[in-house]
């Protein structure tokens, strides 16, 4: 018996005995042979170059400067006798480039360093190309400096169109976590179409599979995928831009030239613009704050994020929603005697003295207060604010530029959840020509006079098409949403007739300006005030006795050829302009489109 259990125990062991070599030997060959790999084989990630953006014309607005980065070995920070290595390396850089902070240098260097670390630890990311070849020869045979190629962006036009391009800078922990290749460029689009087109500018990372020794030097590469670039190519015209910019020169607002056919923005401007290019290495304190002290806000993007009461240029959409009512034809008047007076409240017309009997096309014409405010008393504010949602107002334009705001469309339900208060006959007023609360930006304000223009929904945009490897990809906008119904495109000629009788004819608000230009322009001024007025004086306040930043702004937007549009071309002037006045401006730029050949 106790044989039998001294062999059955000897049995046992040799069985676990095998079956334990049989599990070192064959079924964990596969994780051991993962892990042997992962000795010998490395991934590296190659980060792609951003692309380049161009204007229309193949122009360039971003490109990358070439440059080199500089790295050390490690572990220099780790070892007493090492540290003496360190700061020698560090001072000779520092008398190559005087530029470089020591200090700064090593506390990089000491912040990365780690005997976990096996790489060299770069400590200055850009040394333009120039500077760097004066003493290339030197670092390069120096075994502790690693000097590698590099890039940098760079905006050639400095503040021009800087509202649109944007700019790029450092990736913070956020953008790393949630943007894989940012935390291999360690930048990444902050602003404008850098940001908004971001992935796409970005490219797509390389990959690089290699075998090291154990020395972790490089014996032989098994595989390589190259990083992916894409370029983009915007509809922007630069020569008009920098038009744009110097007829602004001094002054505030915003403009913007749209080509109706496809939505396609040749030019636009928030002004006052600023200098991309410090914000790409880190601005300074002291810009920072000269910047954002500036009471002209230059870093607001005035395009999609400037709030402005429409004024009169609303005009043309509360007609079309008196036509839809039924109640007033193009043909029907109301007497204007300079005012409306309602509940203990004076309504006034800008014309002190009235308008007298006016119709649709005088009222756009002349711009008169008094018809929209009878106008908007018979039609009511639910028809009016119905009418101007279905065209654009409250809502994104959807342009291709990040954060659009949405802007105010006033209505009754509106009211009661913004202020829990009802809606009086007074708002409907203010509504109806443009004031109160109703704001717009001048992006909704371009889109909604190409749409009237046109007849059809239009989507502004920026890019026209994106390029890699000689492949491009041209921007296709469609969308067959109808915004207008079958009866008010049987109307909009009434409204496109006064439009050009602002521009065209004796007694119109921009017939000084646009009348003679050598292309027909259909028009319509605005005044957005910025203050609000006594309601009790008779007498209109004369704003060049006001103080600059309380005088209204200067609304005109407009489109031409009138018989065949296709252009619209939107100017607001902040607080009525310095120097100039926003028909001035409108004019100049028409006969700049002409004199480049976009009316053949």
């Amino acid at each position: 018996m106790r044989m039998r259990l001294v062999v059955g125990f000897i049995l046992l062991f040799f069985i676990f005995l095998l079956s334990r070599i049989y599990y070192l030997s064959i079924k964990s060959n596969v994780y051991y042979e993962e892990l042997a790999k992962q000795n010998a084989i490395k991934t590296q990630l190659i980060a792609p170059k951003r692309g380049e953006i161009f204007d229309r014309n193949g122009t360039l607005l971003a490109v990358n400067d070439l440059g080199y980065s500089i790295s050390l070995k490690p572990y220099l920070s780790l070892k007493k006798n090492k540290i003496s290595i360190l700061e020698k390396e560090l001072n000779k850089l520092q008398g190559f480039f005087p530029d470089l902070n020591v200090t700064k240098l090593l506390q990089i260097y000491k912040k990365n360093d780690s005997y976990y670390n096996q790489d060299y630890i770069q400590i200055v990311d850009f040394i333009p190309a120039q500077e760097m070849m004066k003493h290339y020869s030197v670092l390069n045979l120096d075994e502790n400096i690693k000097i590698e190629s590099t890039v940098q962006r760079k905006y050639p036009y400095g503040k021009l169109a800087s509202h649109i391009i944007g700019y790029v800078g450092k990736a913070n922990l956020q953008d790393i976590k949630e943007n894989e290749i940012s935390k291999l460029t360690n930048f990444i689009g902050k602003s404008g179409i850098e940001r908004y087109y971001n992935d796409v500018l970005q490219g797509v990372k390389g990959e690089k599979v290699y075998k090291v020794n154990a020395l972790n030097q490089e014996v032989a590469q098994i595989s390589y995928t190259p990083p992916l670039s894409n370029d983009i190519h915007l509809t922007i015209d630069i020569q008009l831009q920098d038009f744009l910019t110097n007829i602004f020169e001094n002054n505030a607002g915003a403009a913007i030239i749209m080509d109706i056919k496809d939505g396609s923005i040749l030019a636009a401007g928030s002004f006052p613009e600023y200098d991309l290019n410090p914000f790409v290495t880190g601005i300074s304190f002291k810009d920072w704050d000269e910047l954002s002290n500036n009471l002209d806000h230059p870093f607001t993007n005035k395009l999609i994020n400037g709030y402005y009461p429409p004024g009169s240029v609303v005009k043309m959409g509360v007609a079309l929603a008196f036509l839809n009512s039924g109640n007033i034809t193009p043909s029907t008047q109301f007497f204007c005697g300079g005012s409306v007076e309602l509940g203990g409240r004076l309504f006034r017309c800008w014309n002190r003295s009235g308008h007298g009997n006016v119709d649709l096309k005088h009222a756009i014409k002349s711009s008169c207060d008094v018809y929209f405010y009878d106008g908007g008393l018979q039609v009511g504010i639910n028809q009016i604010s119905q009418t101007l949602s279905r065209i654009g107002f409250g809502a994104k334009t959807g342009v291709d530029l990040p954060n659009e705001f949405v802007g105010i469309l006033p209505s009754r339900e509106w009211k009661m959840q913004r202020y829990k208060q009802n809606w009086f006959q007074g708002d409907t007023l203010n509504t109806a020509i443009g004031q109160g609360n109703f704001l717009a930006t001048p992006m909704q304000i371009a889109r909604y006079t190409a749409q009237i223009a046109k007849g059809e929904q239009v989507l502004p945009h920026f890019l026209q098409s994106i390029e890699n490897n000689n492949t491009k990809i041209e921007n296709k906008t469609h969308d067959n949403q109808e915004i207008f119904t079958l009866f008010e495109k049987s109307q909009l000629p009434y409204i496109r007739d006064a439009m050009y009788a602002v521009a065209n004819e004796q007694g119109g608000t921009a017939y000084r300006y646009l009348h003679n230009l050598g292309v027909k322009v259909a028009a319509k001024t605005g005044t957005a005030q910025v203050v609000g007025f006594s309601q009790t004086d008779r007498s209109r306040v004369d704003e060049k006795q006001l103080q600059y930043y309380t005088r209204s702004h200067a609304w005109l937007t407009s489109y031409a050829p009138y018989a065949n549009p296709r252009y619209v071309v939107t100017v607001l002037l902040e607080h009525g302009g310095r120097d100039t006045t926003s028909g001035e401006i409108s004019a100049k730029i028409y006969q700049k489109m002409i004199s480049l050949g976009y009316f053949k």
